[in-house]
């Protein structure tokens, strides 16, 4: 691959991880007063929508009805359901900065699960110590007087969503071992995940009509999923898991930024320590090794 191609990759996946970056930042600043249930399903219902519209096509579309792949897309639907339903609640509960880096300090331990279980993938050393440190940062969350603005419930709903995201992963590899198309899966699940949800749009639809709440969902479909997704496919195909993962570290960066920055979160020094280990763990999995040159 070209030096140019390279440099254009890592800028696309830079800069989806940028948008996703805001989602939670951007949940709070606007401050509509919708249901974060009903906020994620306009979310997946309009980005996925519009996904749909500018990557499916129909012989992306004949492949996910191959052998054994109905039941992974379906497994996808559910947990991309999860993810977003669980997410922007735990955002709600415990505050942009806190909420990522609970959520995305558990993909990678999740995610490493269940590639062992449903791919018998050797589980690494660095996996071994990423996990320890969320485990550790995931307690130190929960001492009391830790500064924390999340109850335990927010905690849950942040670890829970950082594991359906590990399980769509996997799910994604599954996805793709048996023939399916990872182009027009991916919108796929995230339209359908939005219909599962979308009942619960007529038991909180409040808020929902106002400037401010069609705004944020415009951002949060279009910017953050539509357009994210659209940067990050364009890149991921070109660079390695490893690069991948290192750049989606600057997901939980910008949240934390923009909590601290815009939003005046100030978690105290044992919650703070917390995340700072979970993001550890996400750090110690994601960057890769050295490869050791014998003589």
């Amino acid at each position: 691959m070209a030096k140019g191609e390279a440099v254009g990759a890592v800028a696309s996946v830079l800069a989806a991880a940028v948008l996703w970056g805001t989602v939670g930042p951007a949940q709070l600043w606007a401050d509509t007063g919708v249901h974060p249930v009903s906020l994620g399903a306009c979310r997946m219902l309009l980005g996925g929508l519009v996904l749909s519209l500018l990557t499916v096509r129909p012989a992306g579309l004949r492949t996910l009805g191959k052998p054994g792949a109905g039941r992974w897309l379906v497994l996808s639907v559910l947990v991309t359901a999860a993810f977003q339903v669980c997410f922007l609640q735990a955002v709600q509960r415990g505050g942009a900065a806190l909420a990522t880096a609970v959520a995305f300090g558990t993909v990678p331990v999740v995610g490493g699960l269940s590639a062992r279980w449903l791919a018998g993938e050797r589980l690494t050393r660095r996996w071994l110590w990423g996990t320890g440190c969320a485990v550790a940062g995931i307690a130190l969350l929960l001492l009391p007087g830790s500064g924390a603005r999340a109850d335990l419930l927010g905690l849950v709903f942040a670890v829970v969503s950082g594991a359906s995201f590990g399980v769509y992963i996997a799910a994604s590899k599954q996805l793709a071992a048996h023939g399916a198309d990872l182009a027009a899966a991916a919108p796929v699940s995230v339209l359908c995940a939005g219909l599962l949800v979308s009942p619960f749009l007529l038991v909180a639809p409040e808020g929902l009509a106002t400037g401010r709440a069609l705004a944020l969902i415009g951002w949060l479909g279009l910017g953050t999923t539509a357009l994210g997704y659209l940067l990050f496919t364009r890149g991921v195909g070109r660079l390695s898991a490893a690069t991948t993962g290192t750049l989606s570290l600057t997901e939980p960066l910008v949240a934390a930024v923009l909590g601290v920055a815009v939003l005046g979160e100030r978690p105290g020094p044992t919650a703070a320590a917390g995340a700072a280990l979970m993001l550890l763990g996400l750090v110690l999995v994601s960057v890769p090794e050295r490869r050791r040159i014998r003589p």
